[in-house]
């Protein structure tokens, strides 16, 4: 096991009307003047955003709405957040939906605390030393942005998709109400189960030793997901599958499931290229991308790969041929994202071959020229992994 330190200080309130709580929950992290940063559309028509508004205005918590938060969240709106923030005097950030609007008021966050442009922090230009807080209404388990110390962010000059990593990014609460969620479109449950899953084979697969403990938490979360995946493509109001999902959500990204391991993250560097130049969907993207990178890398650690599929996809076991196991576990895991509607090719999304050598011009950008720790890719290497998820 590596050594780490560990820091998770949201505050989480789970739970069937737990948005009529956001009020007091501001209240008591101190917030005076809140920016309420939602995307539009079904937080509006579902009445979520009239009762977020209700428990501020019963509070007594003055607040200023901003909507327009998009998939795949960009600049310009955060610099119109900003300005907003600043002008007002707004002293708290609250994020209601899902991890794009988290993601965003985020980044707004970081900037009115900073004095120069907030894309100097994703640059990394300037080192993040403060930011306003931010609480969290979540309307749709997928990034765990809910409680995580990162945010993703693509600039519209040269469409370059950065994340940055600080606990000032961590949300002082979170709300989760897992009835929020019945309404999402299959589509988009599908892509936020497939998200969380990336999240934490990110930090399964991984050249740590010793790591017994998250091996097994790592691998019980997945079984847990994939089964309540199952229930919800059935039985869209089933709460229960609803709340393991939402939970799920937050703990593959939450750090706990990454505590003593080097973490990877190389398949989302190759998705967020991907997501960048055909603003596709995240999860969508990472469903075409996972695959590809795991039947590329299967030799970097046949026994990790052929524990995955064992524990988590109920291969039968053959130590004689540990690699055809591992194979048939990733196969799995393709047939599953077919299964719950998720595309697994680069046709599925929109992407197209002739596109590779800018996917990887960009990548070399944001990333360097190697990527990773699970296996350090080269470009090479990188061009023949998207050359993989063509098929």
């Amino acid at each position: 096991m590596e050594n780490f330190r560990y820091f998770s200080p949201t505050e989480f309130v789970f739970g069937k009307n737990a948005e009529h709580e956001v009020g007091k929950l501001l209240l008591k992290h101190k917030a005076t003047r809140v920016l309420v940063h939602f995307g539009g559309g079904s937080v509006v028509k579902s009445g979520l955003l009239d009762r977020v508004e209700n428990a501020l205005n019963k509070a007594g918590l003055p607040y200023v709405l901003f909507g327009g938060a998009v998939p795949n969240p960009r600049s310009g709106l955060v610099y119109q957040g900003i300005d907003l923030a600043r002008a007002e005097h707004l002293d708290f950030v609250l994020a209601v939906g899902g991890g794009s609007a988290i993601d965003s008021a985020k980044a707004i966050a970081l900037g009115a605390a900073y004095d120069g442009d907030f894309w100097d922090l994703y640059d990394g230009k300037a080192k993040i030393v403060a930011a306003l807080p931010v609480g969290v209404v979540l309307t749709i388990p997928a990034a765990g942005s809910e409680a995580s110390a990162s945010t993703v962010i693509t600039h519209e000059r040269g469409m370059l998709k950065r994340g940055v990593l600080s606990d000032f990014n961590r949300p002082r609460f979170a709300i989760v109400n897992p009835e929020l969620t019945y309404t999402l479109p299959p589509y988009q449950t599908s892509a936020g189960v497939t998200d969380m899953m990336s999240h934490i084979f990110e930090r399964y697969l991984t050249p740590s030793k010793g790591v017994e403990l998250t091996d097994q938490l790592c691998e019980a979360t997945l079984r847990s997901i994939i089964a309540a995946a199952r229930v919800v493509i059935r039985e869209p109001k089933n709460y229960e599958a609803r709340a393991t999902i939402c939970w799920a959500g937050t703990i593959a990204h939450n750090g706990s499931l990454g505590v003593g391991r080097i973490e990877d993250w190389s398949t989302h560097g190759l998705e967020h290229e991907l997501s960048a130049l055909y603003d596709v969907t995240h999860g969508a993207g990472l469903a075409v991308m996972f695959p590809a990178f795991m039947k590329y890398t299967v030799d970097v650690d046949v026994e990790r790969y052929r524990r995955l599929a064992v524990t988590v996809w109920g291969i039968p076991d053959d130590p004689a041929d540990p690699k055809r196991v591992a194979l048939a576990g990733i196969a799995a895991f393709e047939a599953f994202l077919t299964e719950i509607g998720m595309p697994t090719t680069f046709g599925g999304i929109g992407a197209k071959q002739e596109d590779i050598e800018t996917l990887l011009d960009k990548l070399e950008i944001n990333r360097g020229k190697t990527l990773g720790s699970f296996m350090k890719l080269t470009r090479s290497d990188c061009r023949n992994i998207y050359l993989l998820a063509c098929k």
